[in-house]
């Protein structure tokens, strides 16, 4: 599991591009975002996993970032689940790339170009960079909660998660969604809480790719340390196509962080008309 020095020193590797400016310093708005590579993980199937998050500069302004020149991830099709929409500061793991066992020493780029700027970082296999995405943190036994979305459904857990639809919706009217959630009932060390054992399993609602605002009635739920089932109302502006993204961890606070384990993405792919 790299250490935050680490990933930090891999987060600036994306600014090592030709003719890139100089790093502006985080402000309410007028900043860019760069991706960051956060690390793999092996999936039991024997592919593997390459995890990528990002920091918008940004602490209050939200950025849309197209999917095409703007925002693509190479080889193969510009669109392999990465975010057009940014909220502000820095996310972990948002979204993984899945590659075959016999990827070898191959790279996947994320390029992200924005108000002039141009960032680019790239993922492997390099075994410095595995991380504890599914298995648990070190010196503990934690583990990422499992989500699904139909009651005997398949399950996803780790940053790659599960995706489901294409769900129908119309605009202005809020589509209801269900999420089912289990976990161990254990938290991260990092967690500072003595009743470690109460860790609820918290959802976190979050628009990852769409041409309008989406809007979350609630956008947190908070749920058993075991976890349960809850649903949230998304609301769309704008007709087109839509993913929307769940984040579930086991913690006290409603967030992911460099330690890279245990929350788990679900992805919600949305068709809205008008």
């Amino acid at each position: 599991m790299p250490s935050p020095r680490i990933a930090l020193v891999f987060l600036l590797a994306a600014f090592a591009v030709p003719a890139q400016q100089s790093l502006a310093p985080i402000a309410a708005s007028g900043r860019s975002v760069t991706p960051a590579f956060e690390g793999w993980y092996q999936n039991p199937d024997g592919s593997f996993s390459i995890s990528f998050g990002y920091l918008n500069r940004n602490t209050e302004e939200a950025l849309d970032i197209l999917i095409g020149p703007d925002n693509s991830v190479e080889p193969g099709d510009p669109n392999q689940g990465q975010p057009t929409h940014f909220d502000p500061r820095r996310h972990w793991g948002v979204f993984a790339v899945k590659v075959p066992r016999d990827f070898g020493d191959k790279k996947v780029t994320w390029t992200l170009k924005v108000r002039g700027e141009t960032y680019a970082i790239s993922g492997g296999l390099h075994r410095d960079w595995q991380i504890d995405a599914l298995e648990g943190e070190a010196g503990s036994n934690n583990t990422p909660p499992a989500l699904k979305f139909e009651a005997n459904g398949p399950a996803g857990r780790g940053p790659a998660g599960i995706t489901v639809g294409p769900l129908k919706a119309s605009v202005g009217t809020p589509l209801s969604i269900t999420v089912w959630a289990t976990d161990d009932g254990m938290v991260a060390p990092s967690n500072s809480n003595a009743d470690r054992s109460a860790a609820p399993v918290t959802l976190t609602w979050f628009k990852h790719q769409g041409p309008g605002d989406v809007t979350f009635a609630p956008t947190t739920a908070r749920l058993t340390p075991t976890g349960g089932t809850t649903t949230a109302k998304a609301t769309f502006s704008k007709p087109g196509d839509y993913i929307l993204r769940v984040r579930a961890n086991d913690s006290f606070v409603a967030s992911a962080g460099h330690a890279q384990c245990c929350w788990t993405n679900g992805f919600v792919k949305v068709t809205v008309v008008q």
